[in-house]
């Protein structure tokens, strides 16, 4: 069931609630940045830069590498799957109950229209 999943998933949807996070995964989706690449399209200083980017990490969306005193962030898509497996489940449950909703309202429509002839 999907709903047994949701504590892992917690870190994911904590991290993904952040317009600053979202923004820096859509960077790395394009290539490896820097935590100083990250934080430059913000007006925010690296500490606080790093402290998303730490959010990010312990949701497991992203590596971070260390080569001397460069810090390198990759992308880890793995944990996008599973949101998006987890959401995929109420997707279904609306489309389907708005499914309904559409063929009572044009049942409505029918039955209310004037008949022709």
């Amino acid at each position: 069931m999907v709903e047994l999943e949701t504590p892992r998933l917690n870190p994911v949807f904590h991290a993904l609630g952040d317009a600053t996070r979202r923004r820096m995964l859509r960077e790395l989706a394009l290539g490896e940045r820097t935590v100083g690449e990250l934080a430059e399209p913000f007006a925010i200083s690296l500490a606080a830069a790093s402290k998303h980017i730490k959010a990010l990490e312990n949701a497991g969306l992203i590596r971070r590498e260390v080569r001397g005193r460069t810090h390198l962030c990759r992308l880890d898509p793995g944990p996008l799957a599973s949101a998006h497996q987890w959401l995929s489940f109420y997707e279904r449950f609306w489309t389907e109950r708005l499914d309904v909703l559409e063929w009572l309202l044009r049942k409505e429509d029918k039955r209310q229209s004037p008949k022709k002839g």
